[in-house]
């Protein structure tokens, strides 16, 4: 008997209580799910974002699932294309970038694309409460690539990878995954992950509230924290239809 996943999710996104506007884009589809953080103290950091989401949003649509990965290579590389094409029509914007985490989905079958340090979280549940949060995403900075990085200021939490219009060394992690009935999946900027300690995400995705209002309790976590950055989550509740 073929088991037949419908997805419900909820999508928030704060400008902080630093930041003087909100680089953050996300955009949450039926099949696609989307976050993308400008970088901070980079030129058009919220134009790289809203480019990178724009072009992202017109590959929302079914895929098969032996696609998945080809599919969504091929879209954040039209992403990386766009960039490059703003920073050739005004080169004013030379220098502008975005980190990436995305979710594209076909049945039960999932690839997770990600560059930079925007994360995704899951908690799994399989006929029994299993709270345990999986950080399905690799972090893509010094402290993951270079040896005694935490021991060099500032060095570690750098990225040594991200989306800015140039091919070198900008190509995404995909990362297959199995969706199954009571999972729930936690897409974030490092506005929430870089702030909120782990445990308090852990214990915000494992509770039974819905999807909209875990990430409301999401967004007032990283604003209690004094809200240093621009904070975007998307969670998404895998339900057996």
């Amino acid at each position: 008997m073929t088991v037949t996943l419908t997805v419900k999710a909820a999508s928030r996104t704060h400008q902080g209580l630093v930041r003087r506007r909100n680089e953050d884009s996300y955009s949450q589809g039926q099949w696609l799910y989307v976050v993308a953080d400008g970088l901070g103290g980079h030129v058009a950091g919220d134009i790289a974002s809203s480019t990178v989401t724009g072009i992202l949003e017109a590959y929302d649509r079914p895929v098969q699932a032996k696609d998945l990965a080809s599919f969504i290579g091929r879209a954040i590389n039209e992403a990386g294309e766009a960039l490059r094409r703003k920073i050739r029509e005004d080169p004013k914007l030379a220098g502008m970038g975005t980190t990436l985490v995305a979710l594209l989905r076909s049945g039960g079958e999932a690839v997770v694309a990600n560059v930079g340090d925007s994360r995704a979280y899951l908690i799994r549940r399989h006929g029994f409460r299993d709270d345990t949060m999986l950080q399905v995403s690799e972090d893509h900075t010094y402290e993951h690539l270079v040896a005694d990085a935490g021991k060099v200021p500032n060095l570690g939490e750098k990225l040594t990878r991200f989306l800015d219009g140039r091919n070198d060394g900008r190509s995404p992690d995909l990362t297959p995954l199995q969706l199954c009935p009571g999972d729930r999946v936690l897409l974030c900027s490092d506005g929430l992950s870089s702030y909120v300690p782990h445990d308090q995400i852990q214990a915000a995705l494992a509770s039974d509230k819905s999807p909209g209002e875990v990430a409301d309790q999401l967004i007032d976590l990283a604003v209690d924290q004094g809200g240093h950055d621009n904070v975007t989550v998307i969670v998404l509740d895998v339900t057996q239809r």
